[in-house]
């Protein structure tokens, strides 16, 4: 098992999805790992920038990764985003 995180570090995370476009953002990826930001724009019908932004917060949380592509941003989740999309999976199905 690995190391307990601290209430900071869960912090971290948990601010880096608080909010309606991160979760749409984690959502997408996790239906199409390695997706660009212009297809995430498609997908959700939102502002290129708004988008940009909330995925740009997403990684800076650890919850995505990036992999550059020539003039395009591949995403794809990182384990601590996995387990996320994961528990919000199970919330969304909760009553």
């Amino acid at each position: 098992m690995g190391k307990i995180k601290t209430a900071k570090q869960m912090e971290r995370h948990l601010k880096g999805m608080a909010n309606h476009y991160r979760i749409q953002i984690l959502l997408s990826i996790a239906d199409g790992e390695g997706i660009t930001l212009e297809n995430i724009v498609k997908t959700l019908g939102a502002n290129e920038k708004t988008i940009g932004e909330h995925a740009r917060r997403l990684h800076q949380a650890g919850l995505v990764n990036k992999k550059y592509r020539g003039k395009f941003v591949e995403h794809t989740l990182s384990p601590y985003g996995k387990t996320f999309v994961s528990f919000l999976k199970s919330f969304q199905r909760a009553q």
